[in-house]
């Protein structure tokens, strides 16, 4: 018997507004929105959610249905010690909705994942390093590890300075005009071991024009990430925090907080031409905090380098009036 394959978690999910109906109903509820908090620091069963809300197990699980049914919750039943237990974990980090209506012809959005390790350029100082989801690629502060072949499998990468670099292939069709990019990222600052409190300023260029500059406030440890291997020190940083940096006609931002008034048709990003994103410490900034970049197999977000393109088509002109 062939093994159901788990639906993976969409972390930043699109929809229009007659989309949104059921997820907005599923949201009416306080007692489901706090499933949802809870299910973000890690999965939990029936029994671990009912104990955490004082609500009894009939009412969550009609509670965890209506989330299922709305596409924010996903569960499988597992064997335990007690017999079979239902454990439920959230699908979506991240829910935007569409004001335009489905049919907008001019309006689409193409959505780019590139794992981690797959980088173009790279700078980095030490202390500095990458590893895989089985072990430390190369040596630890050795800069030469980010040439390895290796890196290409890289899940976790980090440096005290310097910059990374990707290249993203666009291949959007021709007549396409991009009116926004966002690029997702779990991140976080770059300490020895890791210091909660440890700021560093982050500065993104794409396509050689820089966005802007971010302030990351810590290097995140004490508390595992969801996605860590077994043999990842406890010591060491654990998690990021996911960050949208977004340029679109009226400025850039992160998380929809303005940095700079940088606009999309600066950064010359044409269909089937490469895109690069570059990611980095300025040698002058006030917090040379460095940066850790998590992928698919580390901390808590389950994705890699994101870059999203929304674009349309330009209308056709109306035809001419024939002439007789």
């Amino acid at each position: 018997m062939r093994k159901r394959k788990r639906p993976m978690p969409h972390h930043i999910k699109e929809l229009s507004a007659t989309e949104s109906v059921a997820l907005f109903r599923a949201l009416a509820s306080e007692s489901r929105a706090r499933i949802l908090e809870l299910l973000s620091e890690r999965d939990m069963n029936i029994n671990e959610l009912s104990a955490a809300l004082k609500l009894a197990q009939p009412s969550i699980t009609k509670h965890v249905q209506i989330l299922e049914e709305a596409g924010l919750v996903a569960s499988d039943y597992l064997a335990s010690p007690q017999g079979t237990q239902k454990r439920c974990r959230r699908m979506h980090d991240r829910i935007i909705v569409d004001m335009t209506g489905p049919h907008d012809p001019t309006h689409s959005v193409a959505e780019i994942e590139m794992p981690i390790g797959m980088y173009s350029i790279v700078s980095t100082e030490p202390t500095c390093g990458l590893a895989t989801r089985d072990k430390i690629i190369g040596l630890i502060d050795s800069p030469l590890s980010f040439h390895l072949p290796e890196r290409a499998n890289a899940e976790l990468l980090w440096s005290s300075g310097g910059f990374i670099e990707y290249t993203f292939a666009n291949t959007l069709p021709l007549q396409a005009k991009v009116n926004a990019v966002d690029v997702v990222m779990e991140v976080s600052s770059e300490a020895p071991g890791y210091d909660n409190n440890y700021p560093s300023d982050l500065t993104m260029w794409i396509n050689g024009v820089e966005i802007g500059t971010w302030t990351c406030p810590g290097d995140f440890g004490g508390v595992r990430g969801r996605l860590n291997p077994s043999w990842w020190p406890d010591n060491m940083n654990q998690s990021g925090l996911l960050k949208v940096w977004r340029v679109d006609r009226g400025g850039a931002s992160v998380d929809g907080v303005d940095i700079s008034t940088t606009k999309i048709d600066q950064l010359n990003i044409q269909p089937w031409n490469a895109t690069s994103v570059r990611l980095g410490v300025k040698d002058d900034a006030k917090n040379a905090g460095g940066f850790t970049l998590f992928g698919k197999g580390f901390g808590n977000y389950e994705m890699g380098l994101v870059m999203r393109l929304d674009h349309g088509t330009p209308p056709s002109p109306p035809a001419g009036r024939s002439r007789r």
